[in-house]
């Protein structure tokens, strides 16, 4: 099984595989590991230390707030990046994100006089912008690069932008409370138009 079909398996078990139908054809490798990981969703999360869990919460709910929809945390973000980073990263990818993580775990209490998750909105802000700063001269940045493959050697908030982005938006209060999925099943349309203000399409249909 590639990494793509591995991440494809991941969002299903951490964000539930019956919240739609798949909106791909699945291995049978794929089948059957699925098949072998019935109680995945529903083990604990024992990577991060209780400490690191405030930070990634507080961080993913930075990238994605709550507001009339949904944020981060109540998409279960925070649990969908703590189980791909055990599960899914390989030990580079691993190791630049736990390097980051601790860094803003030891840094920003120095620096600010508090932990991350215990900053004001605006400090938060303020210190995920300096990031994406730091990291501006990452590939993952290259203009025009929105469909890739995930940027091993990408900067640690490169990836954890796009864990939450992934996660959230393949849990099933993304994909239903904030993307429109009432598309007619087994049909496409190209051109289907959209109400001033309305969501973007999900990728799946509700079942």
């Amino acid at each position: 099984m590639n990494r793509r079909e591995f991440m494809q398996c991941a969002a299903l078990l951490v964000s539930g595989a019956g919240v739609a139908s798949v909106p791909f054809s699945l291995s049978a490798e794929q089948e059957q590991f699925l098949a072998a990981a019935d109680n995945y969703n529903t083990g604990e999360a024992n990577y991060f230390s209780d400490a690191q869990r405030r930070i990634v919460a507080a961080m993913a709910e930075v990238i994605i707030p709550r507001t009339d929809t949904p944020g981060a945390i109540d998409a279960g973000v925070p649990r969908f990046i703590e189980l791909m980073v055990r599960d899914w990263l390989n030990d580079e990818e691993r190791a630049i994100f736990e390097a980051g993580l601790k860094d803003i775990e030891s840094r920003i209490p120095r620096e600010f006089g508090a932990s991350f998750d215990a900053l004001d909105s605006d400090s938060q802000l303020a210190i995920m912008e300096t990031l994406e700063e730091e990291a501006s001269s990452s590939a993952w940045y290259r203009f025009g690069n929105v469909v890739r493959d995930f940027v091993s050697d990408a900067p640690f908030i490169c990836q954890f932008k796009e864990l939450t982005i992934h996660g959230f938006f393949t849990s099933e209060r993304g994909s239903t409370e904030v993307l429109s999925f009432n598309m007619m099943p087994m049909s496409f349309d190209g051109d289907v138009p959209l109400d001033p203000g309305a969501s973007t399409w999900a990728a799946r249909i509700q079942s």
